[in-house]
């Protein structure tokens, strides 16, 4: 398999498995750790383009194939010359590829080793994705890097439904491999094609995924499954195992991770990309992350707080509103609130990645990390 997108570690941390790198796509350098914006449908929901990318240091977000599959489509998305010019979007795109939806949809689809048929949850219409599928409609899509179609399982499973599906997974990516070797980008830039490693809460699963990704010699692998329910502990244990096994120079990318101690954790233990729907959904919902611990805007404690929302002053916001008035703007059912909120804990992830490779090229990461946690894991 060609590698289309170069990974360059800079630095390491003396007291953990964390570095600080650059990937190079056709759409922008990225520096890592990062942190991607979960962009579903092509919009990272309340927050404009042009304010993540200039306020939140953003340099890559995520789209979803399944629901740009459905809306706006792939007629549209191939006459706008793919979602990046569709989207004024100017940096890197990753595109989960309909896997974590086998996981979401469970009551919706049907499940065979040809794919996939899920009922759509807008108009009930019925569409079989399979693995060379997934790979056209990302191709389409114009995404910088591709995610192999795998099937995300649930927490708790068996170990026999999670060695079946491992299997399957594995089959599926086989599949993604040949097709997207066999076919070309649609637009004027590279493609690059992610493995996932699967295999639920079990060991000995999780390390035969990881062996059997690591020697496809992809670009860049995944590891999916671990942000389903299970104990953190038991995410983080497992996730040491992998990165054991999945090659030192090529980034890591732990999937649906997390919360600020679940990212910082995984820095430590050798992640380099991640995403999640939590400050963006939890921003909507009067949740705000701030560098003295987490806030709900809500709560009649910030009625009459008139201090910026975060003392320390993370958000390009923060000298704009209050806690006061932002608590006014959710009381209210002003639509400011939730992209003020949005913003800023979007900001503030970033932030918490510039830090993290500050530290990591200091080389005291893990002693920063271990003083962070407990502060930012605090509610206010």
């Amino acid at each position: 398999m060609s590698v289309l997108i170069k990974f360059n570690i800079k630095f390491t941390d003396r007291q953990t498995q964390a570095r600080t790198g650059c990937l190079d796509t056709d759409n922008g350098l990225v520096l890592t750790p990062a942190f991607m914006p979960v962009g579903t449908a092509g919009s990272v929901k309340a927050v404009h383009a042009k304010d993540l990318f200039e306020d939140t240091s953003a340099l890559i977000i995520l789209g979803n194939t399944y629901h740009l599959y459905l809306r706006p489509g792939l007629e549209v998305l191939k006459k706008a010359g793919g979602l990046h010019r569709f989207s004024s979007w100017n940096g890197a795109i990753l595109t989960d590829s309909g896997g974590y939806q086998v996981y979401s949809l469970a009551l919706r689809r049907k499940l065979t080793p040809e794919g996939v048929v899920f009922q759509s949850h807008i108009d009930g219409s019925r569409h079989l994705f399979t693995p060379e599928r997934v790979i056209d409609i990302q191709r389409i899509i114009g995404a910088d890097i591709l995610m192999a179609f795998d099937e995300c399982t649930p927490y708790p499973c068996s170990y026999d439904y999670a060695s079946k599906s491992l299997q399957l997974t594995h089959s599926w990516l086989d599949r993604c491999l040949k097709r997207f070797n066999e076919t070309q980008p649609e637009y004027h830039y590279d493609q690059s094609l992610f493995p996932i490693v699967q295999g639920s809460v079990y060991e000995d699963l999780r390390l035969q995924s990881a062996e059997y990704i690591a020697s496809k010699n992809a670009p860049g692998n995944a590891i999916g499954g671990l942000s389903v329910g299970e104990p953190a502990e038991i995410m983080y244990q497992l996730t040491e195992k992998v990165c054991q096994i999945l090659p030192s120079d090529k980034p890591r990318y732990l999937m649906g991770v997390g919360t600020p101690a679940n990212i910082l954790e995984s820095i430590a233990l050798g992640i380099d990309l991640f995403d999640c729907v939590l400050p963006t959904r939890n921003g909507r919902n009067g949740q705000l992350f701030t560098l003295e611990g987490i806030i709900n805007i809500k709560n009649e404690k910030w009625k009459n707080d008139f201090s910026q929302i975060d003392q320390e002053g993370t958000s390009f916001v923060d000298h704009l509103y209050s806690r006061a008035y932002l608590r006014h703007l959710f009381v209210t059912g002003e639509i400011l609130g939730p992209m003020v909120a949005s913003l800023h804990n979007l900001r503030f992830y970033h932030w918490l990645m510039e830090e993290s490779r500050k530290h990591i090229m200091k080389g005291d990461f893990g002693e920063w990390k271990n003083l962070m946690i407990p502060r930012l894991s605090q509610r206010l």
